[in-house]
């Protein structure tokens, strides 16, 4: 009887622990989920987001996740997204950064990525409101068209002189100019708006950091050894003729001195 007891109390005791396990992933994909929606843009606004953040990693590892992370972006795995500029820097204290720009929903996940089995040391998110420079812009596009048509509508009179045809020509030759950059200008704000910009450097661990140092001070051991020695030799020439002079000066007068007292 003591056996199947035993056995019913691993089961509870398994079944609770997957239940805990089930709640934990359950929480962990909630607050993911909240994260990532808490900087979308609420409705009706017109907000451009930027995010920057500062990851540590080992030295080795810093090339391959800028890797990683410039694939994932080219590939759409989280989203439409574009790689911007990718840096890397070797040597002692090798460092990398990537710019990149990415739907919403797939901020959280890049940087998920890039932050593997690392620190994210600093991480800053910033939006700046587009609402009038939209409002500007579509005025613009708003003002361009209607001109753009009444001219058209004027140009089909057949009472026009020459002169009035060729101004009105060069006229709408201007507003079509104007409403392509009006144009090229409301898809850059629509880009901004419904994209957003994530900047991820990427340095040495501290440790390692430390290392390079202390690598680095004892290959400047001769350099800064023969320095100091080059600066004392300077002092010791310096002084040399102070103190000989010094002491002769100091032996004439204590041999006064003797002269003195004996008279």
């Amino acid at each position: 009887m003591k056996q199947p007891h035993g056995s019913t109390l691993a089961m509870a005791l398994g079944l609770l622990l997957a239940f805990t396990g089930c709640a934990k992933h359950e929480m962990s994909a909630e607050t993911a989920a909240v994260a990532a929606d808490a900087v979308q843009s609420p409705e009706g606004a017109f907000l451009a987001y930027e995010h920057t953040v500062q990851l540590q990693l080992p030295g080795k590892d810093i090339a391959p996740r800028v890797k990683a992370v410039a694939e994932a972006c080219q590939s759409a795995k989280y989203g439409d997204c574009a790689v911007l500029n990718v840096s890397q820097q070797g040597g002692d204290t090798p460092s990398g950064s990537i710019k990149l720009r990415i739907a919403p929903k797939g901020v959280e996940p890049i940087i998920a990525l890039a932050s593997e089995k690392g620190e994210v040391s600093t991480r800053n998110t910033e939006a700046e409101d587009l609402a009038q420079q939209v409002a500007d812009t579509q005025l613009m596009q708003d003002r361009l068209k209607a001109e753009h048509a009444r001219l058209i509508e004027y140009q089909q009179r057949r009472d026009l002189e020459v002169a009035d045809l060729l101004t009105i020509s060069q006229r709408l030759s201007e507003i079509e100019a104007g409403l392509q950059q009006a144009n090229r200008d409301a898809a850059q704000q629509h880009r901004r708006i419904d994209t957003q910009l994530v900047t991820i450097n990427i340095d040495s661990t501290n440790s390692q950091r430390s290392r390079s140092e202390i690598g680095q001070a004892f290959g400047d051991f001769g350099e800064i050894f023969s320095t100091s020695l080059a600066y004392l030799i300077r002092i010791a020439a310096g002084l040399l003729p102070v103190i000989l002079i010094g002491g002769f000066l100091a032996w004439l007068v204590r041999l006064w001195w003797r002269k003195r007292r004996k008279k």
